[in-house]
C-alpha cells in the first residue's frame, strides 16, 4: 500500500539478472508476474521507468500470442506480465513454460482456495514464487493460508487443520496463545511495513482521518422507515442463505438511501444537494479544496453513486473531473490518471469506484480521500485511501469519512472501530460477520433514530 512493493520486485529482477549475466551461457527463464486487469499497465510503466533494461511482455488483450509462438516470445523477454482473468483463460498455455519466478500482485486476490483463477494458478511451476498485498487477510483467516498454499504448500497444515488449529480459535474465540503462534508461524515469510514506521521512511508526511457526521432529511428518512419496517416483517420467516441475502440487501439498500434518495429510487429524479447533506456537504468540500489549489479522491461502492457525482460537479462546479470504474477501458484509464498526475494539469476531482480504483493504482496529486459511502470492510477502504497516502506524496492526506447520523452508518462505524482492535493481533477482518447477527441485534442496527433527521 505505497510502500515501494513494485519497486524491491524490480530491484530484485535486475539484481538476478545482473547476476545471470556474469555466469556463463544459460539463459535465465522468465518471471511471470499476475496483477488486476487495472495495473497490468502501471506495472510495464515502472519496469520501464526503473529497469530499461529488463524487457517485458504483457500477455493480454485479444491480440495475445495463443500458440506455439508463446513460448518463443516468452524466452526473449525477461518479464510476461499477465491478469488474473487470463490466467483462468490460458492455463494450459501458460502452464506449458517453466518460469523462474511468479509474482502475484494484490495476492488477496487468490484468497479462495476453491476458486478457478486459484486453483489455476497454484498448476503453474516456477523456480520461487512472491507474493504481493497490502491485505494479507481481507475476509478471514484463510484468505492467508490460500496465500501460503501457493508460496509454500502444506507449510501451514491442509484447509481443515488450519480452521480447526487456527481460524475458528482465533476468530471465534479471540485465542491470543493461537494468534501468537500463527504470527510466529509467518513473521519470518512476510515482509511487512507500516508507513508510520519512521525509521523505514522518515519522509511521509501525515495522514489525517476524520469522520464528517451528516444528518439524513426527511425524504431519506421517510424512505429508511419504509425499508426497515419491510425487512422487520421478512425476517420473522427467513432462514439459512435466504436469510443473508435479505441482510445484505437490505443493508445495501439503506446505503443508498443514506447516500441519495435518486440512488435508491432509482427513477430519474434530481441528484440535487437539497435531498442529500452528504451530497450538499462533499460538493462545499470540493469547491474549497479546488479553490485552495487542491486536487482531490472520491470513492463509493456504487459506479451509478459515482457517476453522478461526477455530473453534479462538472455542471455545479465546473471543475476537472475524471471518473473510472470497473467498465473502464486500460488505455483510458492509463491516460487518466497519468494526466491527473501530471504537475501541470489544473486541480482536479478523481472519482473511483472502490472495487475498481482502490488497488494497485497511484494517485499521489491528490492529498484529500473522500469516502462517500463506508464500507463494511476496513481493509478494503484503507487500501483505497492509501492510492494518496504512499511513497511519493509530498502533502499531509487528508481522508474524509462520511457517516449518515442515527442510521447503520453510525453504528456500523463504531462496530468497525471495535474489530479494527481485535484485527491488528493477526492482519485482518471479516465481512460476514454482518450477517451473524441475530433478528433482535440486527434490528437494533438498522433502527432509525428520528432525532437525527435533519430537513
Amino acid at each position: 500500500m505505497g510502500l515501494g512493493k513494485s519497486v524491491q520486485v524490480i530491484a530484485r529482477l535486475v539484481q538476478e539478472r545482473e547476476a545471470d549475466m556474469s555466469e556463463i551461457a544459460h539463459a535465465l527463464l522468465p518471471t511471470l508476474l499476475i496483477a488486476p486487469t487495472s495495473v497490468v499497465g502501471n506495472w510495464q510503466r515502472e519496469i520501464a521507468k526503473f529497469a530499461p533494461q529488463l524487457k517485458t511482455m504483457v500477455h493480454h488483450g485479444s491480440d495475445r500470442l495463443q500458440n506455439a509462438d508463446f513460448p518463443t516470445a516468452c524466452q526473449e523477454h525477461d518479464v510476461v506480465i499477465t491478469s488474473f482473468t487470463l490466467v483462468r483463460k490460458d492455463e494450459k498455455l501458460l502452464n506449458g513454460i517453466k518460469w523462474q519466478r511468479i509474482v502475484i500482485d494484490e495476492a488477496q486476490n487468490i484468497k479462495n482456495p476453491k476458486a478457478a483463477q486459484t486453483k489455476a494458478i497454484l498448476k503453474l511451476s516456477a523456480k520461487h514464487k512472491l507474493a504481493l498485498t497490502g491485505t494479507p487477510v481481507e475476509n478471514r483467516l484463510l484468505d492467508l493460508w490460500s496465500i501460503f498454499n501457493f508460496l509454500n504448500p502444506g507449510y501451514l497444515g491442509k484447509e481443515a487443520q488450519f480452521r480447526k488449529s487456527f481460524e475458528i480459535p482465533i476468530q471465534k474465540d479471540n485465542d491470543r496463545v493461537k494468534s501468537a503462534t500463527l504470527k510466529k508461524l509467518v513473521e519470518p515469510l512476510i515482509l511487512r511495513r507500516l508507513k508510520t514506521d519512521q525509521s523505514i521512511i522518515s519522509d511521509l508526511p501525515d495522514k489525517v482521518e476524520q469522520k464528517l457526521y451528516t444528518n439524513l432529511t426527511k425524504e431519506q428518512a421517510s424512505l429508511y422507515e419504509i425499508v426497515v419496517k419491510d425487512v422487520e416483517e421478512k425476517l420473522q420467516t427467513a432462514e439459512g442463505i435466504q436469510r443473508k441475502g435479505l441482510i445484505l440487501s437490505t443493508l445495501m439498500k439503506l446505503k443508498q438511501i443514506c447516500n441519495h434518495p435518486a440512488q435508491f429510487l432509482q427513477d430519474g429524479s434530481e441528484f440535487s444537494t437539497e435531498r442529500s447533506h452528504k451530497l450538499s456537504r462533499i460538493s462545499e468540500m470540493v469547491e474549497e479544496a479546488i479553490s485552495e489549489g487542491e486536487s482531490l479522491l472520491i470513492f463509493s461502492q456504487f459506479t451509478e453513486v459515482c457517476e453522478k457525482i461526477e455530473k453534479h460537479l462538472k455542471h455545479f462546479l465546473h471543475c476537472n473531473t475524471y471518473y473510472l470504474h470497473g467498465g473502464t477501458s486500460r488505455k483510458r484509464r492509463e491516460q487518466m490518471i497519468g494526466e491527473f498526475q501530471e504537475l501541470d494539469t489544473e486541480p482536479s476531482v478523481f472519482i473511483l469506484s472502490l472495487k475498481a480504483g482502490g488497488v494497485g493504482i497511484t494517485l499521489t496529486k491528490a492529498n484529500h480521500v473522500f469516502h462517500f459511502d463506508r464500507w463494511w470492510n476496513p481493509a478494503v477502504e484503507d487500501q483505497a485511501t492509501d492510492r494518496a497516502f504512499r511513497i511519493g506524496q509530498k502533502k499531509n492526506v487528508f481522508v474524509h469519512k462520511f457517516v449518515a447520523i442515527g442510521t447503520l452508518e453510525e453504528r456500523i462505524d463504531q462496530m468497525i472501530e471495535d474489530k479494527k482492535k481485535l484485527s491488528s493481533a493477526v492482519v485482518g477482518s471479516d465481512e460476514s460477520w454482518l450477517t451473524e447477527l441475530d433478528n433482535q441485534a440486527f434490528k437494533q442496527l438498522i433502527a432509525l433514530n428520528k432525532s437525527a433527521i435533519l430537513e
